[in-house]
């Protein structure tokens, strides 16, 4: 299991009961919301957090696969469950200063959510502070930075960002990134919210310094979405579609051969099977580019939601237009 790549708790804890192991120090609950389903998940003991593969905290998943997330009121009450999730998680009081990162480069595509929702948030600090008597009652001072990639600023993100909160001094650290996912069926109708703050670039393997409450000195929370799968995930998908197929077969010499590996060995096998140019591949989607957009829209909303009082989808869209 350690080998499959994912980012979200929701899979690492289901291959573990697919795996028949014994689990303790996690609990789970379960919400179903008409079309959205929610799922905490709460890793609270150091032997679970090993046999996780991630930190003490809480991790929040909410499911849409069914929602139509470009407008009407599906998509309202999405980015409501997700405001009212993340309030669950933020530490914060009615005047509290939050920085929101978004991780990611803005040039591909599916590593573009950070970016995206950025340039949809109600971005109000300097408003408080320059024009105080013209902004409404519950406006939170909110501010916001895509620090990019290291490839295009030289510069590691975890320095970028312990920099601008030093000298900022936010109250908590909201961070937005791409994900990776084992399930195609959970690329862009998932939001992982979780805690325990991000190792950027984890999920494709190219894992950067934490940005947490030990390296911040502030609580991090972290929202994200699947958007890539690595190509021995698909590849192992494709095979158990095909035993499930031959499955009602009788006699099927193919669906004990392909039923005889374990998931865990078959992706170790596929990995080592792969030729050397397929090993790093990672899959996405060909809409992405609109999956991204209308995902980034949801999220920011959501935040837009939950740090600021009484406000709009109206007073949203008047803003951020």
């Amino acid at each position: 299991m350690q080998n499959v790549r994912t980012d979200l708790a929701i899979e690492l804890h289901e291959m573990l009961m697919e795996a028949a192991t014994e689990l303790s120090g996690v609990t789970v609950r379960q919400e179903d919301k008409e079309n959205i389903h929610i799922s905490r998940i709460g890793i609270e003991s150091l032997k679970a957090q090993v046999q996780m593969g991630k930190p003490i905290g809480n991790y929040i998943t909410i499911e849409f696969p069914h929602i139509n997330i470009a407008e009407g009121e599906d998509y309202e009450k999405l980015c409501r469950v997700i405001a009212d999730e993340l309030k669950r998680l933020l530490p914060i009081k009615e005047k509290s200063n939050v920085l929101v990162v978004g991780l990611g480069n803005r040039s591909i595509t599916p590593d573009a959510l950070g970016p995206e929702v950025i340039a949809r948030l109600m971005v109000t600090r300097h408003l408080l502070e320059y024009i105080p008597d013209q902004i409404d009652e519950g406006i939170r001072p909110v501010c916001a930075i895509s620090p990019g990639v290291l490839g295009t600023t030289g510069m590691e993100t975890g320095e970028i960002v312990k920099g601008v909160t030093d000298k900022i001094k936010p109250d908590a650290v909201i961070v937005i990134d791409a994900l990776a996912a084992r399930s195609m069926d959970r690329i862009s109708t998932t939001v992982q919210i979780c805690d325990t703050g991000i190792s950027p670039g984890a999920g494709v393997g190219n894992k950067r310094k934490a940005l947490d409450k030990s390296t911040l000195g502030v609580p991090v929370i972290a929202i994200g979405v699947p958007t890539v799968i690595d190509a021995a995930t698909i590849t192992a998908d494709t095979l158990k579609l095909a035993a499930d197929t031959e499955k009602a077969k009788e006699n099927s010499k193919l669906y004990e051969s392909l039923s005889s590996l374990d998931p865990e060995e078959q992706y170790a096998m596929l990995k080592e099977a792969l030729p050397e140019t397929l090993a790093g591949f990672m899959v996405t989607p060909k809409e992405v580019d609109l999956l991204v957009e209308r995902v980034s829209k949801v999220v920011a909303n959501g935040i837009n939601l939950a740090l600021h009082k009484n406000i709009t989808f109206e007073d949203i869209e008047a803003y951020v237009s």
